[in-house]
């Protein structure tokens, strides 16, 4: 008989747990430094004065004595960091050095920069990564030099060609983004054009007559038609202006 051990694929190992309950530590011992603030900023200055000599006598006597004291922790260091903000603190330093306290206010200010600067350039907003993608489907010849110049003169967004070219579609295997075939340039661009010609019509009589007709591309739809025997500038223009 076989037995088969199944192990759980979330289960995390023990170290993680330990960094979690050290850091939770930490904060407990953090917001109790605060609270023990707070309530001394409620007391009277010359009480407060007097605890800090009896303190500093204490302290006096401890480093006297050569006792060597014990390691200190995170949240130690982190709490005397932030309360030497407040105070004159070479001069109350017994249990470190001053370079020691350089040292830890160096490491804070490491690691808030790190955690508020971020890998990479911010992402620009949703609307304008959509506004750059369909410019770029709509015009394939426009490279991101053309579009980040068009988003700055008519809409007033200042985006760099390099940002821009992160948002492009990908071009077609083989072939660069420029060439662009008159089947892709009719697709994308049907719904404003439109196209007129002249065609021949002989009558019964033998009499040739000019057909001008106008169609859209779009919907391939005859919008305008007329006939006359002698065409002109003046005539087709004016045909062109009742057909718009």
């Amino acid at each position: 008989m076989r037995i088969y051990s199944i192990a759980s694929s979330n289960a995390k190992p023990l170290w993680h747990y330990k960094s979690v309950i050290a850091l939770i530590q930490i904060v407990l011992r953090l917001l109790i430094d605060l609270i023990a603030l707070t309530a001394l900023a409620f007391r009277r200055r010359r009480a407060t004065a007097a605890e800090i000599l009896v303190l500093r006598h204490q302290l006096a006597l401890y480093k006297e004595r050569g006792i060597k004291p014990r390691r200190v922790d995170p949240a130690t260091r982190i709490s005397l960091a932030l309360l030497s903000r407040f105070c004159n603190w070479r001069d109350a330093l017994i249990v470190v050095r001053p370079e020691t306290m350089i040292r830890w206010h160096r490491a804070g200010w490491k690691l808030f920069w790190r955690l508020k600067s971020r890998p990479g350039r911010p992402p620009i907003p949703l609307e304008v990564q959509k506004l750059i993608r369909r410019m770029a489907n709509e015009n394939p010849s426009w490279g991101e030099q053309r579009i980040a110049n068009e988003l700055l003169l008519k809409l007033g967004i200042q985006v760099s060609p390099r940002t821009v070219s992160k948002y492009l579609p990908s071009s077609p295997r083989g072939r660069p983004r420029c060439d662009m075939r008159w089947s892709t340039f009719l697709r994308l661009h049907a719904q404003g054009i439109i196209a007129c010609d002249f065609l021949v019509a002989v009558a019964a009589t033998f009499r040739l007559l000019y057909v001008f007709v106008v169609i859209e591309h779009r919907s391939r739809r005859l919008i305008h038609c007329n006939v006359t025997a002698h065409p002109s500038a003046a005539w087709t223009l004016q045909q062109l202006r009742e057909t718009v």
